[in-house]
């Protein structure tokens, strides 16, 4: 089984109502999700999270702590992908879809209904600015 790994990142409107989703065109029906998608080979998670963003909706985001981690498998794909979703904020660009193939739409979501879709263990209102910090150490060596 494949490992990937998927960075997505959480952005919400000034009151913390709303959340930015994507609806991704799939196979046998659309879905929605966070901006994001998988990690490059030698990128970081948090580069990830601003490439795809950027790509999905037009916009540059600049991302803090980590917000949650899940994993999951699908067997269909052969994947086993863990999901590393960061908090954002939006520091400029514009909402565009660069790939219409792949997003059919973006939208700012009231909370209670994104909460559907982000398959989070609770509630998603309680722990919006709450999270986890990421770092990069960078190249690490073992002296042997």
């Amino acid at each position: 089984m494949k490992r990937v790994d998927v960075a997505y990142v959480l952005l919400t409107d000034a009151k913390n109502e709303r959340i930015l989703m994507v609806k991704n065109t799939g196979e046998n029906s659309s879905y929605y999700t966070l901006p994001g998608g998988a990690v490059e080979y030698g990128e970081t998670l948090q580069k990830a999270a601003m490439r795809e963003v950027k790509e999905e909706t037009g916009l540059e985001v600049k991302v803090e702590g980590i917000f949650s981690v899940m994993e999951a498998f699908f067997e269909e794909r052969n994947h086993h992908a863990v999901f590393f979703t960061f908090l954002g904020n939006i520091v400029g660009g514009e909402i565009n879809i660069s790939f219409p193939k792949e997003i059919e739409e973006v939208t700012w979501m009231d909370i209670d209904l994104a909460e559907r879709f982000l398959h989070l263990p609770m509630e998603v209102r309680g722990i919006l600015n709450k999270s986890a910090p990421y770092t990069l150490r960078g190249n690490v060596e073992h002296n042997k």
